[in-house]
């Protein structure tokens, strides 16, 4: 059985489905499809199965042009047909693990998921989980679902775990050049595991478990929250002090050893930093222990669009403006700079608390041309274009994400008030008593 499938890898026979086409999904079948694979995309979303059929993509980094390209040749067949899920060698698991209303792991993506690799699994197929959850997901969640088939893992399938790393916008890193973890659930499945994503990725790196493997992508994402926290803590003190705290970093950067540059924001969005240290301080207590630094860091991350908004009311109260029933602009609705993820954005929740509080907003990216329905919640703000007029006619501007590109001395000149989340306006030399640091 591991012969055979090796073979068809080597041999570039082997056929790849990969199930959750979103900013995971989506740019892992381009890259195998690029090393010679066959590829199918499953998606439960119509809509995003019918637009890539259409030769049209719906993320950034991955062009429209291939997909054309590879349709038309016969390597890619996205589909919403499970069923198709016997033809494949390899089907790989890139769906959502988001949180409850309560911040407790949400693994109904995972598990409807698996129930329907279940259904159609064969023997000799491999199964690799890329979502991000806690440790033990793939040998506690998927391994007894998957052995309802009546196969068993190890003797008549292949089961792993295999952490995405995806940073959408980043020019540096695209999929194929960020090293890939691996760990199966038996050594086994670990061993065709690495030899499949080998002929895609450059690296790849082996590790004794699934269980290293989640501990790992886990281990990445708190290591930022915790570090982005301290410095949103320090945000507040200097602030309280007269002292910039941006100013302080790049002192500090200075020392050559020691030191790593994290830098405070208005809070922390995507998919990854805000919601995936929450699931090991829920895998804890299966272990009687309480993660007290890791929540403390979400607490304090969580409160930093409140903060955005209370320096906002401030700064109008200075100018004698009230911010009910004042006009602002957000710049930048996407959660890091320079792409279309509005996943888990903070700008939502800025401009849902401001809208709360009865400002009118508009707001101007020029990534996020429209925002769709957000899971957070809705907000009323109108995309606008960033223009003099537009500025002028706005109570207060808030930089969310500074993307690049942006004329902020533009901005600055023409706006009454501009309360920066992210030092933007950091060389902008005239009207730099219009700016605000929140």
């Amino acid at each position: 059985m591991k012969e055979s499938f090796l073979r068809a890898v080597q041999e570039r026979t082997a056929k790849i489905g990969v199930i959750g086409l979103g900013y995971v999904g989506l740019p892992l079948l381009e890259a195998f499809a690029r090393a010679g694979f066959d590829v199918s995309g499953f998606d439960v979303d119509a809509a995003k199965i019918e637009r890539l059929q259409n030769g049209e993509s719906y993320i950034e980094r991955v062009p429209s042009a291939w997909i054309r390209e590879a349709i038309d040749s016969g390597r890619l067949h996205p589909t919403s047909d499970f069923r198709r899920l016997r033809r494949m060698n390899a089907v790989i698991v890139c769906v959502p693990t988001p949180l409850t209303r309560t911040r407790e792991p949400d693994l109904s993506f995972v598990r409807d998921t698996t129930k329907e690799i279940s259904r159609y699994l064969e023997r000799g197929q491999l199964i690799v989980l890329e979502s991000t959850t806690y440790p033990g997901t793939t040998e506690e969640v998927l391994q007894p679902i998957l052995e309802e088939s009546g196969l068993d893992v190890g003797e008549d399938f292949f089961l792993a775990y295999s952490p995405e790393r995806e940073d959408p916008g980043n020019q540096q890193y695209r999929t194929t050049s960020i090293p890939k973890l691996i760990g199966g659930i038996d050594s086994g499945s670990g061993e065709v595991a690495a030899a499949l994503y080998s002929a895609a990725v450059d690296t790849v790196v082996p590790v004794s478990h699934a269980k290293v493997g989640e501990a790992a992508k886990i281990l990445e994402n708190i290591y930022r929250a915790v570090n982005i926290a301290l410095v949103n803590e320090l945000k507040v003190l200097f602030d309280r002090m007269g002292i910039d705290v941006w100013e302080v970093i790049e002192a500090a950067s200075t020392k050559p050893f020691g030191f790593q540059p994290f830098f405070p924001g208005p809070g922390l969005g995507g998919h990854c930093i805000p919601i995936d240290p929450f699931y090991l301080t829920w895998k804890a207590r299966d272990f009687d222990l309480t993660t007290r630094f890791i929540e403390l860091a979400g607490e304090i991350n969580t409160q930093m669009p409140r903060y955005v908004v209370e320096k906002t009311m401030e700064a109008l109260n200075v100018r004698q403006k009230s911010l009910h029933g004042s006009r602002g602009l957000v710049i930048g609705v996407a959660y890091k700079p320079n792409t279309d993820d509005v996943r888990e954005s903070p700008a939502i929740r800025i401009m849902e608390l401001l809208e709360g509080k009865g400002a009118e907003l508009r707001f101007y990216d020029p990534f996020v041309p429209k925002l769709a329905a957000m899971r957070q919640g809705a907000v009323r703000a109108e995309p606008v274009a960033l223009d003099e007029q537009v500025l002028r006619d706005s109570d207060f501007v808030i930089i969310v994400t500074h993307h690049d590109g942006l004329d902020w001395d533009f901005v600055v000149e023409h706006a009454a008030l501009v309360v920066d989340t992210r030092n933007a306006t950091k060389n902008v030399r005239y009207g730099r008593e219009k700016i605000v640091k929140a």
